[in-house]
């Protein structure tokens, strides 16, 4: 019988030998059935398709009016931004949101996401670490909460997903560079944190090909969440060493873009659109500094107000019984060119 779906709980409880209302209260609070029964539940959730309606666990759950808010790094601008909107959109609702930071760290993480199950909260809006989670942490909080995931994707985790459509970001930027010079090269770190790094990468190879040019990829080493200094000192370093084939320089996020301007800085490099200009720069997100940068950063803008707006309004769907737990939503926004004086 593997592999069976199974479309209710009393179904379940059926098939497992277990009383509807022993399941029931697993799903409430695993802790609160004897580990044996525990032990049982979990094997048969492995051996059939099934998963609880959140909502109806949800009903007898005595829920808070919190919302649980995670980020990877709230030191970053781009998450604090976020983070703001989503917070005020809570309150606006009636909810208290809680806000936590990971730090970049996978212990962290997992760390807050077991101190948020023990709140009850009535859901949890993450945005995960990416490349450093432990995905099957993620997994089992998912199912004891109903989470909407944003910024960076894990697949088929979380009853949503809301996010940027990062192809379209690189392929509107590197149309725009291509266009107005010569093409770009494409400027990150060796080990991304986040998710978004590859498929921009991915993005920009296959824009570069289907416009007809060569890609070429600098990628610099460091770790963590310093990218203004992985690209200020990376950049200096490939820049010293001539291994970029063009004029243009598209940087996988603006925050390594702002350190990539002050290595052309410290290298007497002028970063500019017009003819007297060595070098030109580009970014991706629109962070919130990106405009104060001398010259001001070209860059395609996240719409923060939609995937924020959207993130709370999908998660309030599924508290009031709203969405389709059974069909996970994945909602993608465009991004806006922003032209400015670097490119």
């Amino acid at each position: 019988m593997a592999g069976i779906k199974v479309g209710s709980m009393e179904e379940f409880a059926a098939l497992i030998g277990i009383s509807r209302p022993t399941v029931s209260k697993y799903f409430n609070d695993p802790n609160s059935v004897r580990r044996s029964t525990r032990e049982r539940i979990e094997k048969s959730l492995e051996r059939y398709d099934y998963r609880p309606n959140i909502y109806a666990v949800n009903q007898n759950r005595k829920l808070t009016k919190n919302i649980g808010i995670v980020v990877p790094y709230l030191a970053d601008p781009f998450f604090a931004e976020i983070a703001r909107r989503i917070e005020r959109r809570c309150i606006d609702a009636g909810y208290w949101p809680i806000l936590f930071s990971a730090h970049g760290e996978q212990k962290l993480e997992n760390d807050i996401l077991d101190s948020l199950r023990s709140l009850k909260p009535a859901g949890v809006l993450l945005a995960p670490l990416g490349r450093a989670s432990d995905r099957s942490v993620i997994e089992n909080f998912c199912r004891d909460v109903p989470t909407v995931l944003f910024d960076s994707e894990m697949e088929d985790v979380g009853v949503a997903f809301v996010g940027s459509d990062n192809p379209q970001f690189v392929s509107q930027i590197t149309d725009y560079l291509c266009r107005s010079g010569e093409p770009p090269c494409f400027f990150e770190m060796k080990h991304p944190v986040n998710p978004n790094a590859n498929k921009r990468r991915q993005a920009y190879f296959n824009s570069m090909q289907a416009l007809g040019y060569e890609p070429h990829v600098v990628q610099v080493s460091g770790e963590g969440w310093a990218f203004e200094e992985i690209g200020r000192d990376g950049g200096g370093k490939a820049l010293e060493a001539g291994q970029f084939a063009t004029n243009t320089v598209l940087c996988s996020n603006d925050r390594l873009a702002i350190g990539f301007l002050a290595a052309c800085y410290e290298k007497g490099l002028r970063v500019g659109r017009d003819s007297t200009c060595a070098i030109r720069v580009a970014g991706m997100d629109d962070h919130p500094f990106s405009r104060f940068t001398c010259p001001s950063l070209t860059t395609i803008a996240q719409n923060y107000d939609s995937v924020s707006r959207h993130s709370v309004d999908t998660l309030f769907r599924v508290i009031d019984g709203s969405y389709n737990t059974d069909q996970r939503e994945k909602t993608l926004f465009e991004g806006t060119l922003i032209m400015r004086e670097s490119a």
